[in-house]
């Protein structure tokens, strides 16, 4: 499970956080705490969280629940936006309107003094590799971390190109993800930016096996 942190203050003004340590508000505490029960009820192994102040709270609430001890992981912390920090997206383009051309432009432009989408990507696979691979078998592991970092490492780790980030709505404030591995089709999304727990999923009657394209196909009349 990818757990997003409550809301900051930083969040209602649409300011871009990256690795500033902001704390949550009080929107943000409330949020964590009606949340924790439900991620609770899935009796997770264990709970890793972004080292990041916000983080780290939301992680808290879930912790005092399950009686785990939070392991900090600073792998999961947000982008470092470098000159975007504290900006909101207006102000970033009136200040650095050829950056902000780039930012959106290009795929893996590094903004100044941030982290590229790449060095994000890399380490976030890791941790999520990392997690995977510390799961025993029907158990549950929890990660708390940040919006965009959560969103691109999901794609990073299904090998997904970063085009398709845009399918993705922005994770919620205290919104959560669900993995679960198949045991045929590996890793696969069970549930997305969710606020409730998810039903049991199943094979599907009409369910098709995974399309390969094959360079000798012949071609269509």
């Amino acid at each position: 499970m990818l757990w997003r942190h409550g809301r900051t203050s930083w969040n209602v003004q649409d300011r871009a956080q990256g690795q500033a340590d902001i704390p949550l508000d009080p929107v943000g505490r409330r949020q964590a705490r009606r949340a924790a029960p439900a991620l609770a009820s899935f009796e997770p192994a264990f709970v890793w969280s972004s080292d990041l102040d916000r983080a780290r709270s939301t992680a808290r609430e879930l912790a005092v629940l399950t009686g785990l001890e939070v392991r900090l992981d600073a792998r999961l912390r947000e982008y470092d936006v470098g000159i975007r920090q504290g900006t909101t997206f207006a102000e970033f383009r009136r200040s650095h309107p050829e950056v902000y051309e780039r930012f959106f432009a290009e795929e893996n432009y590094r903004v100044p003094g941030a982290e590229l989408p790449s060095e994000v990507d890399e380490r976030m696979t890791a941790v999520l590799g990392d997690a995977a691979a510390a799961l025993g078998e029907g158990r549950t592991g929890v990660l708390v971390g940040h919006g965009a970092a959560l969103r691109s490492g999901l794609l990073a780790f299904f090998d997904a190109p970063p085009r398709m980030r845009e399918m993705f709505a922005g994770m919620a404030n205290c919104a959560w993800t669900v993995l679960e591995e198949h045991p045929q089709r590996g890793w696969q999304i069970v549930d997305y930016n969710a606020r409730t727990l998810p039903g049991a999923s199943s094979a599907l009657a009409d369910e098709m096996p995974p399309h390969h394209v094959s360079n000798d196909a012949p071609a269509r009349p």
